[in-house]
């Protein structure tokens, strides 16, 4: 993949989540305050995926990125954030309350961003 391949791909989730960015700041905030996570991370993918829970299927927006909800316990549970690999993504993680945690997940990237959550 082409650094101009991977740069259309972060364009194009950018304006998805200038679409979704609210739902996902009120799911981050609601699983952080049933102390269901502290750690929330929200998949973003063009095919479905088994892992987290669908909040916003990108049929019924005509986007291009469906999200999951997730948790970073369940990447560490089901082995796709690896053990070692904890603690640097703690250091890593910004203030949930402030950017959301993506797992770009597409046929040729998989990746984690944050992102500013868009101003209400």
């Amino acid at each position: 993949m082409t650094a101009e391949e991977f740069n259309q791909i972060i364009e194009q989730l950018k304006v998805d989540l200038k679409i979704y960015s609210e739902m996902i700041q009120e799911v981050s905030e609601d699983m952080r305050k049933e102390h269901f996570t502290e750690y929330p991370v929200f998949i973003a993918s063009e095919h479905e995926v088994k892992l987290g829970e669908l909040i916003l299927d990108k049929e019924d927006h005509a986007a291009t990125f469906s999200i999951y909800a997730t948790t970073m316990e369940e990447l560490l549970e089901r082995k796709i954030l690896l053990p070692a690999k904890q603690p640097d993504f703690v250091k890593t993680y910004k203030n949930p309350s402030q950017f959301m945690c993506v797992m770009l997940l597409t046929a040729s990237v998989a990746s984690f961003v944050f992102v500013p959550y868009t101003a209400k």
